[in-house]
């Protein structure tokens, strides 16, 4: 792989040194730049293109999380360390999708964080199998959140936003020209993919997805 060159970001000058001191012992690693604010460290690593990138998540002008990801995009070869004085799952979470490749605490052992280095430079991630489990766990229960429609089919859909307009089922097979017990049928059918008993609930679901979407500003599309 050759010398492993490296950018420190951090808002602790002594931090930075003691790290910049433990990394330049090695003779395949070469700290080549410095920064301690997030404004200063995307421009450096921009223009000093090392091969990582060491990042403190908490900066005084914003995080190593943005930093990492704005980064990522100019230089998507590049691995980002993120190192944090806290076990934050958040800033975990956000790390990983922000594209970096580890995460680790300030309280390693000089030699591990050495080690981390070299890991992420080679291309490796730095998170065990547990982290990976938890990550990948989370991932899920956003998409499901994301749209807790996904199960429904299109007719069911309508039918539902229907059921959010106060509708009867008579009401709604008029309106989609279906046999009052289809519609019966098809309100029974989703309801159990929501997990839900009554269409009181479907109805609530409906707003709260409703007034959700004109809080971001959009649309629903049922």
């Amino acid at each position: 792989m050759g010398v492993i060159r490296v950018v420190l970001v951090d808002d602790h000058e002594v931090v930075r040194r003691g790290v910049a001191a433990l990394l330049d012992s090695e003779d395949d690693i070469e700290v080549v730049g410095e920064a301690g604010t997030a404004e200063s460290a995307v421009a450096r690593i921009i223009a000093l293109q090392p091969d990582v990138a060491v990042l403190d998540v908490r900066l005084p002008d914003g995080n190593g999380v943005d930093v990492c990801r704005e980064v990522r995009s100019a230089l998507p070869g590049l691995a980002c360390l993120m190192l944090t004085s806290f076990a934050d799952d958040d800033a975990l979470f956000d790390s990983v999708m922000a594209g970096a490749s580890g995460y680790v605490l300030k309280q390693i052992h000089g030699s591990d964080l050495v080690g981390a280095v070299r890991t992420v430079a080679s291309g490796q991630s730095l998170l065990d199998p547990q982290t990976t489990a938890a990550m990948l766990a989370r991932l899920r229960d956003q998409e499901n959140k994301k749209d807790p429609l996904a199960a429904l089919s299109e007719q069911e859909r309508q039918i539902l936003d229907l059921i959010g307009e106060g509708l009867t089922n008579r009401q709604i097979g008029e309106r989609m020209f279906l046999a009052e017990k289809t519609v019966k049928n098809y309100v029974s059918h989703l309801l159990a993919k929501l997990d839900m008993q009554r269409r009181t609930q479907a109805a609530a679901l409906v707003t709260r997805l409703k007034a959700e979407k004109g809080d971001r500003g959009e649309r629903r599309s049922w």
